[in-house]
């Protein structure tokens, strides 16, 4: 009887907490890094992600550069045409150092030149409008590499991170939602209703390419984030380190740049309170440092709207709107789709508000006389005297508005 209440000592008086964590916690783990794992593969061959705000990035860059182009039109010449002060021999030499490439080098004639604007010009519209989206993406970053890199010292630098994402969409189905490629979709799915037949083999190899598509497109779209987050990091870093945004007096300096005062009197004005800039600059670099952190919750919203105000600020203030233009852009990658799916019902709920029935004063209104909607009348009841006699009409209206 000792002996064996000896040899079942060690079973009975066992730590319990060991044995469980020892025998399943390496199980647990491994369920929930294939848990993890499941889910991500999920998300990232599941469905395409961020379907509208590639659609609002390929729409706001077309358009930027658009308009880029628009505005230096009288300019072309001496920034990327055969006259420049950048000839044709010094962007060949610095294509040899750093391997950039621009079919605007493939000539010197003013009519190639011209004709290369034009064709600039109009991917850039087409690509805006989401015509052939994955051939005119490819013609949109050709176009932008090509013109960035023919006067790569010409430009003010704001269309360094216009040339990534221009790249970088590319990857992307960035024609999928609010393009004239969705809407002939939309009419060609309607006219075939779903009737069309297609064999085994036809349907996996479609499966197949929505799968790789899908990957593609969100690893575009994680890219994407990626460097908007690199970008926002490292520039509130870099402030970080600087002595004038340490004591707040950095955009006392920035303000009284004259490359950078497309009006004067309003950056000297701004000048005149120091507080609040250094207050403006303390949140600047908060911000930018905090932005990579917050944007897993619902904090990253009040974040979006504090560097929307700060780039409309840089684009007034400091007149750099293709610069302010492109992350502002950027910044909408971050909004989710049903952020943009609701911002139609929001326009209509906002119109319906101002149209209310019997609540218009605006001219040509008529405003309701009485009556109910189903065409009934409704009156409110009269006090009579005790006498039996009717009374004086009542002072307010009888007639339920």
């Amino acid at each position: 009887m000792g002996n064996e209440q000896i040899r079942e000592l060690p079973a009975t008086t066992a730590v319990p907490g060991a044995s469980v964590y020892g025998a399943w916690a390496p199980a647990t783990v491994h369920r929930l890094l294939l848990a993890r794992t499941e889910r991500v593969w999920n998300l990232l061959t599941g469905r395409p992600v961020s379907l509208y705000a590639t659609s609002v990035l390929r729409i706001g860059y077309g358009l930027l550069y658009l308009l880029f182009l628009l505005r230096e039109f009288p300019h072309r010449y001496e920034i990327w045409g055969p006259g420049s002060p950048w000839t044709p021999a010094l962007a060949a030499q610095l294509f040899d150092q750093t391997g950039w490439w621009s079919f605007l080098l493939l000539s010197d004639s003013r009519a190639y030149f011209e004709s290369c604007y034009v064709l600039a010009l109009s991917t850039s519209a087409l690509f805006m409008l989401g015509w052939r989206t994955r051939v005119t993406s490819v013609l949109f970053a050709v176009v932008v590499v090509s013109f960035h890199a023919r006067a790569i010292f010409m430009t003010d630098g704001g269309d360094n991170l216009l040339l990534l994402m221009a790249l970088y969409l590319v990857l992307t189905a960035c024609g999928r939602r609010w393009s004239l490629d969705a809407r002939r979709e939309r009419i060609k799915a309607a006219r075939t209703d779903g009737a069309r037949t297609r064999s085994p083999v036809s349907e996996d190899l479609r499966a197949a390419r929505r799968t790789l598509v899908t990957v593609v497109h969100n690893c575009g779209v994680l890219v994407i984030a990626a460097q908007v987050c690199v970008l926002y990091g490292s520039a509130g870093l870099y402030k970080v380190q600087g002595s004038f945004w340490d004591d707040g007096t950095a955009l006392h300096y920035v303000l009284n740049l004259e490359l950078f005062q497309p009006w004067p009197e309003l950056s000297h004005a701004m000048d005149r309170y120091p507080l609040a800039m250094a207050v403006v600059g303390y949140l600047t670099v908060l911000t930018q440092v905090a932005f990579p952190f917050v944007l897993f919750g619902r904090l990253k919203y009040p974040v979006l709207a504090v560097l929307l105000g700060m780039h409309v600020a840089i684009a007034v203030v400091l007149g750099l709107p293709l610069f302010s233009g492109t992350m502002i852009v950027a910044d909408a990658v971050f909004l989710p789709d049903r952020f943009y799916t609701s911002l139609p019902l929001l326009l209509r709920r906002g119109a319906g508000r101002h149209n209310v029935p019997g609540q218009g004063t605006g001219l040509g209104s008529v405003p309701q006389q009485g009556g109910r909607p189903d065409g009934r009348e409704e009156y409110r009841p009269v006090s009579r005297p005790a006498s039996g006699h009717a009374g004086p009409p009542p002072s307010g209206p009888t007639v339920a508005q």
